[in-house]
Formats: structure tokens, C-alpha cells, sequence
């Protein structure tokens, strides 16, 4: 059976998701297949809320694409103006360092890798529990603009470190903090749009760490030249106060604009309401997330670990974040080219802004297509590339050019692959809430150890560092490989009408590893 982009599109009635009592037939789809319905006998029916039914395909089509708009504009915005301060706030001891954090705190080239490093630990033990607690509790406008605020307290008071053992304490309260935010933001994304939706809105979502890493140079660069000596303080004390309050302002900002889940968002109408639900339902075939009761930790949880395919995509997942762990350490890596610290910070902004553009690119065409494999793989052979160039040459062009390309190397396939999880995980949403902040979280160890392979002494070429990170994109190539070859082998399972573990048999439901029933019979596939 043939469909396009590797999912069968169904095109029901406007009321209608399921049949019931189907003998010999057919069913039609979008694409203008047919499925024959020899084999099926009672399937439950699906109504639609009576404020859809009644729409026509005409009135329908408006009304989402409305919605759509709406909560794009509500939403988008907001959580990647917040993402780009999260990432600012984690990683602007980065430029700290070339501001003369490093010689104030008398801190050695050791010290300052593990106060690096230490962010990671924290940022690990909270974002599983985190994000179990954000589906427990259905108020994102609540929950991530508070702890918003809570960060931006701690990274404004960064600038009162006095000694090495001040400044890891604050960056472990830092990571703890922050953790609660990304993670909890791609379960947000996925409790509104559908699978095909997703892509781009993650990929927009990430760019915001793509831009802050861009603006992160700029900015460094107007407070060392600016601010340094003002008021009796260092350029780097500057730099943490300044974004710290700007986090704060932000969040509290954040709490008017910001929708919570499609049930719980109060400034939607009722009609509004229903038709969110109802078209992630026509999406997978099973509703998203209907109230705090039905949200449980421990099941959630239990059921993300006894999925294989989670910890396929953790792999994936963490060797990229390994190749990319020299952004943690760019700013150091692009002044190795022999240029001022000033320079040199701004130097670092093309690559990001280079990566923004290929990340929403690669994304648009990916949901486009619906394909995923090669929007992973293709851009992580180019990361590959770039990673043995760097090695290779100490000539300045081929240089900052392995620099350009390393950026968008890793990050115009990361995209894809987060979007990826919640495609291969879909529900319950409990379940999705746990797959995505213990990926999220695992891979983020990386950057505990990636922290000791930049040290200044490794410069120029930073051989040993570029060696492992391209081992690690080439593992992340082979785990995408293995992902495509088992979604690959259930979606022939589904075509074929065999058993596939929480999927096919009408008498299994969603709690168990697979896909949920009613979305397989009505054409759910795997993109892959």
C-alpha cells in the first residue's frame, strides 16, 4: 500500500473518525486510495464535539487555519524570545571568560571547564520530573514563565561570585532551574499541533538558542567595550546582571500572553477549544491531554523506558548534542584565528545566523515531505566535514569556514530529531512528557565531559575534540539509520494488517509501547 510522505493522510467526515460495523467496502482516503474493509469488522465510532460536526469542510478548513494563526502568534513568539534568554543565561560565561571572568575569580583553565560543566549536573536531575509535573499540572502560562522568573535571579546573581566555589554553586542552581524550561517547551509544542505541524514549530522554537548565540557576541561585545569599569564593576558582572533582569522582565510578561493546553486556555472560544482537541485526536486517532486526573508520573515514565525506540533516539540524540558541545566553547574556539576579544566576539555571530536559516529550511522541508531520515543525516555529514577541516588546517580561511559549517552541521538535523520524538512517541501525553525530557536530559550529559576538551592549550586545531566529535555525529548517523529500519519494519507490519503491540488490535489500547489503535486503523503511520 502506497502513500505519500511515509503516512497515509485520512480524510474523514467532518464528524466522523472511526466506523462501526463495516462489512465488505472500502475506505476512502485524501490522496484518493482506497483500503479494503473486508477485514474489518466493529470499530468504535468517534463523533466529533457537535460545534465541529456541523461545520462543513469548508467552514472547518477556515476555522483551524484560524486557529492555527492564533496560536502561532500567541505562542511562538513568546517561547522563543524566552528560549533565546534561557540560552543566553546558560551560556554567557562563555563570553564571561573573554570578559574577564577567568582573571577576576583567579579561576585556572580547569576551573572554569568544571563551573562549564557543573550547569549539566543540575540540568539533568530536574528535567524528567520537571516535565512529568508540567503534564500533571495542564498550566505551561503558569509554570514556565515562574520558573523564568527563578533563573533570572540566579544568573543575575552570578555577578556576586566571589571564588570558584561560589560560582558552582550558582551554576548548579542555574542548570536545575533552566532545565524545567526546554523540555517543557517541546511537550508544549506537541499538545497543539499535529505531526506534520511540528517540525518547523520546533525548529522555530530552537532557532531561538541559534540567535542567542549569535546575539550572545554582539552583546558581550557592547558591554566589554561600554560597561567595564562601571560602577566598580567588571565588563562580565555586567553582562550576567544585565540579561538576568531582562529574563525577569520577560517572564513576567510572558504570564498574559502565553496559552496553557488546548482544554485549560480561557481566552479561546468554546468552539475554538473543541476543534484543538478534536484535530490532534484526528491526528493519532487517541485524545491528548484531558484533565490533571488522568496524568500519572510513575506510568508515564514506565511506559517511556520499555519503548525501544526511546532509547534509539536518546543515542541519536546525545551523540549530536556531543558534536555540537563546541558551541559551549565557541567563543574560544574562533579566537584561536588570532583576532581581539572584541573581534573575536563578533565573529562569532555568522555561524548562528547561518544555522537559523538551514535549521528552518531543512525543517520546513521535512514537514513538507514528510520525511525525516535524510533531513537528519545529510546535515551531520556536512557537521562531519567541518569537524576534519577544523582538525586539518591552522590557515585562517579554512578555518573560520569549518566554523560556519560546524554550527548548522549539527544543528539543522537536531531539529528534526526533536520533533521526531513526539512523531515516534505521540501519546499518551504522559508518556510523551517523559520520552522527551529523559532525552533531552541524557543527552545533555555530554556536555559534562565535552567541558574538558576545549582547554586553551588544545588550540588551535583542537584535534582531540574535533577527532571525538566527529565519532559521535557518526554514531548519531547509524542510530538514525537503525530508527528508519524499525519504523520501517511497523509500518509494514500496520499495512499488512498484523499485530503491532498496542496498534493494530482493536482490543489494545495506547498504554503499551506502539501506536494507538484507532490512529492504525485509520492509516496512522511512522514517518521516518
Amino acid at each position: 500500500m502506497a502513500y505519500a510522505g511515509h503516512q497515509m493522510d485520512y480524510a474523514p467526515g467532518v464528524g466522523e473518525v472511526g466506523y462501526d460495523g463495516l462489512e465488505k467496502g472500502t475506505l476512502e482516503y485524501a490522496d484518493g486510495l482506497e483500503l479494503s474493509t473486508t477485514q474489518t469488522s466493529t470499530r468504535r465510532k468517534r463523533e466529533a464535539p457537535p460545534l465541529i460536526k456541523n461545520l462543513s469542510r469548508e467552514e472547518r478548513h477556515r476555522l483551524e487555519r484560524a486557529l492555527v494563526r492564533k496560536i502561532d502568534f500567541r505562542l511562538l513568539p513568546m517561547i522563543i524570545l524566552m528560549y533565546i534568554l534561557n540560552y543566553l543565561d546558560r551560556n554567557n560565561i562563555a563570553s564571561a571568560r573573554l570578559a574577564g571572568l577567568e582573571t577576576d575569580l583567579n579561576l585556572t583553565s580547569t576551573q572554569y571547564q568544571t563551573s562549564v560543566s557543573i550547569l549539566f549536573v543540575g540540568y539533568l536531575l530536574m528535567q524528567v520530573p520537571s516535565n512529568l509535573f508540567l503534564n500533571k499540572i495542564g498550566r505551561p502560562a503558569i509554570y514556565l514563565p515562574t520558573v523564568m522568573i527563578v533563573w533570572g535571579v540566579i544568573s543575575a546573581a552570578t555577578a556576586s561570585a566571589k571564588s570558584f566555589g561560589g560560582l558552582i554553586a550558582i551554576r548548579f542552581m542555574l542548570g536545575f532551574v533552566e532545565a524545567a524550561y526546554f523540555p517543557g517547551c517541546l511537550f508544549f509544542l506537541s499538545s497543539w499541533y499535529t505531526r506534520k505541524e511540528l517540525g518547523l514549530r520546533t525548529a522555530l522554537l530552537y532557532s531561538g538558542s541559534l540567535l542567542s548565540g549569535a546575539f550572545s557576541g554582539l552583546i558581550a561585545a557592547g558591554v566589554v567595550s561600554g560597561l567595564s569599569g562601571v560602577r566598580g564593576l567588571g565588563a562580565w558582572q555586567w553582562l550576567f546582571i544585565l540579561e538576568g533582569v531582562i529574563t525577569i522582565g520577560v517572564a513576567i510578561l510572558a504570564f498574559f500572553i502565553l496559552p496553557n493546553f488546548p482544554r485549560t486556555t480561557t481566552w479561546l472560544s468554546e468552539e475554538e477549544r473543541e476543534l484543538a482537541v478534536w484535530r490532534l485526536d484526528e491526528d493519532i486517532g487517541e485524545d491528548d491531554w484531558v484533565n490533571s486526573k488522568a496524568q500519572t508520573f510513575g506510568h508515564g515514565f514506565m511506559l517511556a523506558i520499555k519503548d525501544a525506540k526511546m532509547w534509539v533516539l536518546m543515542v541519536m540524540l546525545f551523540c549530536i548534542v556531543a558534536s555540537g558541545g563546541v558551541t559551549n566553547f565557541f567563543p574560544t574556539v574562533v579566537a584561536t584565528l588570532g583576532y581581539g576579544n572584541i573581534d573575536s566576539l563578533l565573529l562569532t555571530a555568522p555561524p548562528y545566523i547561518l544555522a537559523v536559516g538551514t535549521a528552518l529550511l531543512n525543517a520546513w522541508h521535512a514537514d513538507k515531505t514528510g520525511e525525516r531520515f535524510f533531513h537528519v543525516v545529510l546535515p551531520l555529514c556536512v557537521a562531519v566535514f567541518a569537524f576534519i577541516l577544523g582538525a586539518a588546517t591552522t590557515s585562517t580561511a579554512p578555518r573560520y569556514l569549518s566554523m560556519m559549517l560546524m554550527v548548522p552541521g549539527v544543528y539543522t538535523g537536531y531539529v528534526v530529531v526533536l520533533a521526531w520524538i513526539s512523531n515516534t512517541m505521540p501519546r499518551p501525553p504522559a508518556k510523551r512528557a517523559a520520552a522527551l525530557a529523559a532525552i533531552n536530559a541524557v543527552s545533555n550529559t555530554s556536555s559534562i565531559y565535552v567541558s574538558y576538551m576545549y582547554p586553551e592549550s588544545a588550540g588551535p586545531r583542537y584535534i582531540v575534540a574535533f577527532a571525538v566529535n566527529c565519532v559521535t555525529a557518526f554514531i548519531a548517523i547509524l542510530a538514525a539509520t537503525v530508527l528508519r529500519f524499525m519504523l520501517v519494519k511497523l509500518n509494514k507490519k500496520l499495512d499488512n494488517g498484523e499485530y503491532v503491540e498496542g496498534a493494530v488490535n482493536g482490543t489494545h489500547t495506547a498504554e503499551h509501547d506502539g501506536v494507538p489503535g484507532e490512529a492504525a486503523k485509520k492509516g496512522f503511520r511512522f514517518l521516518y
